[in-house]
């Protein structure tokens, strides 16, 4: 059964009306005086009719659970798609995680096209290559199979699907002009949160830096996390997109633009990940633990795409594009420099950390309970196997300050609590390569 709704009875007014009805389980809604006669009302106005269709396209579902993988055909035969173009890469293809996808899709006689030549860090060449197969194949529509690169990936095929042009001129806050293609994220990994998030990060192979790009319009229409498809993840790799989720709750809970939803839904996730995510990495195949992590990577994700980062992701972006390194690996080891720079930015949301962590704070000074929230990141990144600093993940001192420049423009560096030179960008840099 279906429920509706008409506009006249509702207290909230304009385009914010959709997400906020379909929290309540209302399916639709009857605007008011959608009527070219009336010429004063605002609908009449084609930029406000064009707000609220974007509007009524963003407002997605989210599927989590054992068995939310069901559900896809489903929504693809809601959406209309008849022949989805499926972004993936060959890790998904080789652990049989794609085979389980397209049998479901082949027992309700869908058809498809497969693009499984993302890489790590997706370059703007998987992306033109993806958006070409789209239009040779006859898709019309999406579905991406993995983790933050297959999403990244695939938003930035549905960027210029939609819209046109080249990737590198989306980079930046609100740039995107249309809306993608129908479009279902299928999440593999509890890390990254890329299925339900504003955030589409893709490498520019020419200049070795990693593009944020930052837009409503890239949010995927349905987010899939079922933990059975989670289980197939060795542990090296559950451990850095464990830690990788707890560096967005850390950023967003410190950021400048937290908020109390935003506190809630990060709070929650470190407790969660500080508990969850080492049995998750002792024994993979531990269903609870992996329950308990898509729970708390996708709260850090609403978390972080309302209240944004800080500085470990953009540093972060510039190992990966540099380097090629695994995003998760790079935050994780970043995480408790960055932390350490930015305590006098908000001491006592540090000592909150350490706390939803586990620390014992109450007879500890606010500054001495920061700190060993500090201490209590690096330890957790040692019992998981973190490698130690920089240095053993090949990077080069002599890039420090060309990464640090481009650091400091990316768009996550906007919400850092603490403002930072370039000089002190590279003196983290630094302590992060020597360990220290």
């Amino acid at each position: 059964m279906k429920l509706a709704i008409c506009e006249w009875v509702t207290p909230i007014k304009g385009p914010a009306i959709f997400p906020r009805l379909k929290s309540l389980g209302i399916d639709g809604i009857q605007l008011d005086d959608w009527d070219a006669a009336a010429q004063n009302h605002p609908l009449t106005q084609s930029y406000v009719q064009r707000l609220y269709k974007d509007a009524a396209a963003q407002t997605g579902i989210s599927l989590i659970g054992v068995g939310a993988c069901h559900g896809i055909p489903h929504y693809v035969h809601t959406y209309h798609i008849t022949k989805p173009l499926i972004v993936t890469d060959k890790g998904i293809v080789n652990t049989g995680i794609l085979k389980i996808i397209t049998d479901i899709l082949d027992g309700d006689n869908i058809p498809y096209s497969i693009y499984d030549k993302t890489v790590p860090n997706p370059t703007d060449e998987n992306v033109t290559e993806g958006v070409a197969q789209y239009k040779a194949d006859g898709c019309d529509g999406l579905i991406s199979i993995g983790g933050g690169s297959s999403h990244d990936c695939c938003k930035g095929i549905g960027i210029l699907l939609s819209n046109g042009g080249a990737i590198y001129q989306y980079e930046g806050v609100d740039k995107v002009n249309h809306m993608l293609p129908h479009y279902i994220a299928i999440n593999t990994t509890a890390g990254t949160a890329s299925e339900l998030t504003r955030f589409c990060v893709i490498t520019d192979k020419e200049r070795h830096v990693k593009m944020s790009i930052v837009d409503w319009r890239v949010t995927p229409q349905i987010a899939i996390n079922d933990p059975e498809l989670m289980k197939g993840m060795p542990p090296s790799l559950t451990a850095a997109t464990g830690m990788d989720a707890l560096t967005h709750a850390i950023e967003a809970y410190v950021s400048t633009d937290a908020n109390p939803l935003t506190d809630a839904a990060a709070t929650m996730a470190i407790q969660m990940i500080s508990h969850y995510l080492p049995k998750a990495v002792a024994n993979g195949n531990y269903m609870k633990a992996r329950d308990k992590m898509a729970y708390a990577q996708y709260l850090a994700g609403i978390a972080f795409n309302n209240a944004s980062l800080g500085y470990v992701h953009a540093m972060a972006h510039q190992l990966g594009g540099f380097y090629n390194l695994p995003h998760g690996v790079c935050n994780a080891v970043l995480l408790p420099y960055v932390m350490k720079f930015n305590l006098i930015g908000n001491m006592t949301r540090f000592k909150e950390i350490a706390i939803a962590m586990g620390v014992r704070g109450e007879n500890l000074s606010c500054s001495a309970a920061a700190e060993e929230g500090i201490a209590a990141v690096k330890r957790l990144g040692q019992r998981l196997g973190i490698p130690a600093n920089l240095k053993v993940l090949g990077v080069r001192p002599e890039d420090f300050a060309v990464m640090a420049e481009n650091a400091m423009k990316d768009v996550c560096s906007l919400t850092n609590p603490r403002t930072a030179t370039k000089e002190q960008i590279i003196e983290v840099y630094r302590q992060a390569y020597e360990g220290e």
